[in-house]
């Protein structure tokens, strides 16, 4: 294989960080980071220059962020959400995409993603029957399991793993509170999301019954899953949607918008498929029935979703890339 470099910016509490983490530690060969500073999704990102390369050297980035200088650069596109935002704020991502995203996806020939769902998504989108879409898929750490501790609580609670970013759709769980008087929600948010969620709880009157948490490891995170009723995931778009495999992996229904493919292709019958991604009575009646009664599910076998195998199929991707 030729030199690979790899754009290691990708870090942080959220799906593409996660996947970033596990998939570099477990690639195939030697590689090395590409040295960048900043954000890989900053506005001029795609045209700062690079280190001198190797002639030849391929660059892997696993996330979206194209770099226009890179002789050859292979992506992981883990969604197309960028795409589907309101105007005018879709602009930017519309230029973005059509422009550097789509120069390095043609150049390499392949792209990468997480789901079925994306593969879909990114066929229709980048219209180039040369260029061959990967799912390598995506994994679930070992310690999102039934077996072990979990949070111990008098009332039963649903739990909220993600952001307030619109597309997440954390208000519809919020409202449904002010209807389903005696439910209670855990929210795991990043840090500085976490004021914005209790004012909104405040303004609505339902805070004294929303746990805010923040920095929370995996293992805490399993006790989180484990403990509760039910996880809510009622995001409108998602590529993959990893709350939502962590919580069956550790046997818990996860309650989720029917329209959101990629979550509906991970949880199938374990949970429950609301017909509305806005209506809070029904999102409040299904945060009663998980309430009043405990149901656990089966966990999908380990080998659906491996970071090894994951890990494996970019490695192929990436040695089998021509020169």
């Amino acid at each position: 294989m030729r030199a690979l470099y790899v754009d290691d910016r990708y870090r942080g509490d959220h799906g593409i960080g996660r996947y970033a983490h596990e998939v570099l530690r477990r690639l195939r060969g030697d590689w090395r980071p590409l040295g960048l500073d900043g954000s890989p999704h900053g506005p001029m990102d795609a045209l700062r220059r690079l280190p001198d390369l190797p002639r030849g050297a391929l660059v892997y980035s696993p996330g979206y962020g194209a770099l226009v200088r890179a002789q050859r650069q292979i992506l992981t596109v883990h969604d197309m959400i960028h795409l589907r935002v309101p105007w005018p704020g879709r602009a930017k991502f519309a230029a973005y995409y059509a422009g550097p995203v789509r120069h390095a996806v043609r150049k390499a020939g392949v792209v990468l993603t997480v789901s079925e769902t994306s593969a879909r998504d990114i066929a229709e989108w980048v219209r180039d029957d040369a260029v061959r879409i990967v799912n390598a898929g995506n994994g679930c750490s070992a310690v999102f399991q039934p077996a072990g501790d979990a949070v111990a609580t008098v009332e039963p609670y649903t739990l909220f793993v993600g952001n307030t970013r619109p597309h997440k759709n954390l208000d519809v769980v919020l409202r449904a509170l002010v209807l389903a008087v005696r439910a209670r929600v855990s929210v795991v948010v990043p840090e500085s999301e976490a004021a914005a969620v209790r004012a909104r709880t405040s303004a609505l009157g339902v805070g004294d019954r929303v746990t805010v948490l923040h920095g929370v490891d995996d293992a805490r995170l399993a006790m989180l899953y484990r403990g509760a009723a039910a996880t809510v995931m009622p995001s409108t778009l998602e590529g993959f949607g990893l709350p939502a495999l962590e919580s069956i992996a550790c046997g818990v229904p996860v309650i989720f918008w029917r329209g959101c493919e990629a979550v509906g292709e991970i949880v199938g019958d374990r949970g429950w498929a609301m017909e509305s991604s806005a209506d809070a009575e029904e999102w409040a009646a299904a945060l009663v029935a998980a309430a009043g009664k405990r149901r656990r599910v089966n966990p999908p076998a380990p080998a659906a979703y491996d970071w090894d195998r994951t890990a494996g199929i970019v490695s192929n991707v990436l040695e089998q890339s021509p020169v």
